[in-house]
């Protein structure tokens, strides 16, 4: 198979999913068509990107200079309906939430940071990823309590109770919240012992407040402050200096315009889109300037993404905005084994008709991989990095609509165009992605079709 290879190509372009059904009256003659149509309503969404700086609490053994606070910047994702919600650092589904009840439970994930200095983030390994159960409990209109089970890879277990209320005072938002983490003697060995030390079971305490400011249409300026209180055991251990640690979060987003009424039907379709490409080493510059080097091992990815329409404007323009996850087969060669790709996106399309409609697209999300690629491992063993799974996930398209295009009413909802698939780690500043940079670029053939 030949490899595809633009030669011209600039792109500037600025979340189980259901959708509302209605029945329409219809005359006798309307008789055999159908008499129920779908319809998407604007969704719950937001897309972000803070920076969170938080103390050190473990003993300064390096004498590094700048180790007391590590910051990093952390893109968010936020969507929510009545069965599955991702909410920046979580992400969960319902198994219990009846519309008409005070109760729900979830099984959820979430990103939980270990504060070591960052320049030691890449070698040692940093944030984990917990996993488990979460119920919650509505006991006022303000208030909520909630209680989970969680664990990370290794079993090492704890269990979280906690509080959090949410009060909006002119274009504020302010979410108050205090919990209790009940951690297993296992989970402090690992994390406040580092395995090098016996650390008994003990129960810390959280408190903190989250607030974010509307600033207009769908501009919002974020941030929080929180403090965590370690328990005695934790603290007695040789490798933990502070009880106290402290976190701050700083930074904006794009959700909902509070200031007007959700839609009630968008303009833009679901999408099915399956794409095939190929790997280069070249960097996501030079491949927008053109400039793309085979890739020796010839690297190729099948790629699935479905579209699920949240709002179809922002700030006014007429901008689709989807989320989109996705799922990547890495096809194996005789320098990798063939992985699995999951990915979890917001994706927004520019339309442009003219001579006839064609389409600019961006994405911005997050990329796991079951295993490391070839094309990342050359490159990370090059630059002396650990590499890591989980990294950020970019996707810039260009599509024509071949209906339009050919003047075939039948193919309306069919696109074909042109994708990089490109997963990356945002420059060392992010412990979440293992402080480390480069990635990876696949130049894709894309086929889209709206449903």
């Amino acid at each position: 198979m030949q490899k595809f290879k633009p030669t011209l190509l600039s792109l500037s372009v600025l979340s189980a999913l259901s959708p509302s059904v209605f029945a329409e009256e219809t005359t006798e003659a309307e008789s055999q068509e159908p008499l129920y149509e779908h319809v998407i309503e604007e969704q719950t969404w937001g897309l972000a990107g803070v920076v969170r700086s938080a103390s050190v609490p473990y003993v300064n053994a390096l004498e590094l200079d700048d180790s007391e606070r590590v910051n990093t910047f952390i893109p968010m994702l936020y969507f929510e309906n009545e069965h599955v919600y991702v909410k920046g650092l979580m992400g969960g589904v319902y198994l219990y939430n009846p519309e008409d009840s005070d109760w729900n439970v979830s099984a959820l994930g979430r990103l939980r940071f270990v504060d070591i200095p960052a320049e030691i983030q890449n070698e040692f390994g940093a944030d984990a990823f917990d996993f488990g159960l979460r119920g919650e409990y509505q006991y006022s209109d303000e208030w909520f309590a909630y209680s989970e089970l969680m664990t990370e890879k290794d079993g090492n277990w704890h269990i979280n109770f906690g509080t959090e209320g949410e009060y909006f005072v002119g274009d504020f938002q302010i979410q108050p919240h205090a919990s209790l983490r009940y951690k297993s003697e296992d989970f402090n060995t690992q994390y406040y012992g580092l395995n090098a030390e016996k650390v008994d079971a003990g129960v810390d305490a959280f408190v903190g407040v989250r607030a974010s400011y509307h600033v207009v249409s769908n501009l919002y300026l974020l941030g929080a402050a929180n403090v965590q209180i370690l328990d005695n055991a934790a603290y007695d251990a040789a490798v933990i200096d502070n009880r106290v640690q402290t976190e701050y979060y700083l930074g904006f987003g794009f959700f909902n315009d509070k200031d007007k009424p959700r839609k009630t039907e968008l303009s833009n379709k679901r999408y099915f889109r399956i794409s095939h490409g190929w790997g280069t080493p070249s960097n996501l510059g030079d491949i927008l300037a053109g400039d793309i080097e085979d890739d020796p091992y010839n690297s190729q990815i099948t790629t699935l993404f479905y579209g699920h329409p949240l709002t179809d404007e922002l700030f006014g323009l007429p901008l689709d905005i989807y989320l989109t996850p996705g799922f990547g087969w890495h096809w194996s060669h005789e320098n990798q084994a063939s992985s699995q790709e999951y990915i979890l996106a917001i994706k927004a399309y520019y339309t442009i008709s003219w001579p006839f409609d064609w389409r600019l697209g961006v994405a911005e999300g997050m990329s796991y991989t079951s295993k490391i690629n070839s094309l990342e491992k050359e490159e990370f063993d090059r630059k002396g990095y650990e590499p890591n799974n989980f990294l950020n996930y970019l996707d810039f398209s260009i599509d024509v609509n071949l209906g339009s295009m050919f003047n075939a009413r039948s193919m309306d909802g069919v696109w074909l165009g042109y994708a990089i698939h490109h997963r990356s780690a945002i420059f060392e500043k992010s412990s979440q992605y293992g402080r480390i940079k480069g990635g990876s670029n696949y130049n894709t053939i894309t086929l889209t079709v709206d449903f």
